[in-house]
C-alpha cells in the first residue's frame, strides 16, 4: 500500500515537471518571437553579414551553416533556460506578469468619478 502510494506521488511529481517545463519552453519561445523581436533582426543581419564572409571559405554551405547554427543557438538558449528554470522549482503560476498564460484577469482598478466624493455620501 505505501509503495503503491509513493510510486503515485512519483508519476505525479514528474508529470508537473514536465508540464513545467513544456509551458516555460512555450512561454520563452514566445517572448522570444514577440518581445525579442529587435534581438532576431539583429540576429539576422549578423548572420546575412557572417555567411559572406564565410562564402569565400566555404562557397556551397555557409549560408545553410549560419542559418543552422542560428536556429540552433535559439532553440539551445530557450531549452537551457527553460531547463534552469524548472529546475530551480519556479513554476509559471508563481510569475505575475504571466497571468495571460494560466488564463488568470488582471485585476482591473474600479473607475472612481470626481463628483463622487462630494455626492456619494448623501442620504435622501
Amino acid at each position: 500500500m505505501v509503495s503503491a502510494q509513493s510510486s503515485n506521488l512519483g508519476k505525479t511529481y514528474s508529470l508537473l515537471v514536465i508540464k513545467s517545463f513544456l509551458i516555460w519552453t512555450f512561454t520563452l519561445a514566445v517572448c522570444l518571437l514577440v518581445v525579442g523581436f529587435p534581438l532576431v533582426v539583429l540576429m539576422a543581419t549578423v548572420g546575412c553579414l557572417l555567411s559572406i564572409v564565410l562564402q569565400s571559405v566555404m562557397p556551397v554551405s555557409a549560408v545553410l551553416f549560419v542559418a543552422g547554427s542560428l536556429i540552433m543557438f535559439n532553440v539551445m538558449a530557450v531549452l537551457i533556460a527553460a531547463g534552469v528554470l524548472t529546475v530551480k522549482g519556479v513554476h509559471p503560476t508563481e510569475i505575475k506578469w504571466l497571468s495571460w498564460l494560466h488564463g488568470e484577469e488582471e485585476q482591473m482598478e474600479s473607475t472612481v468619478y470626481a463628483s463622487c466624493p462630494l455626492t456619494c455620501d448623501i442620504k435622501i
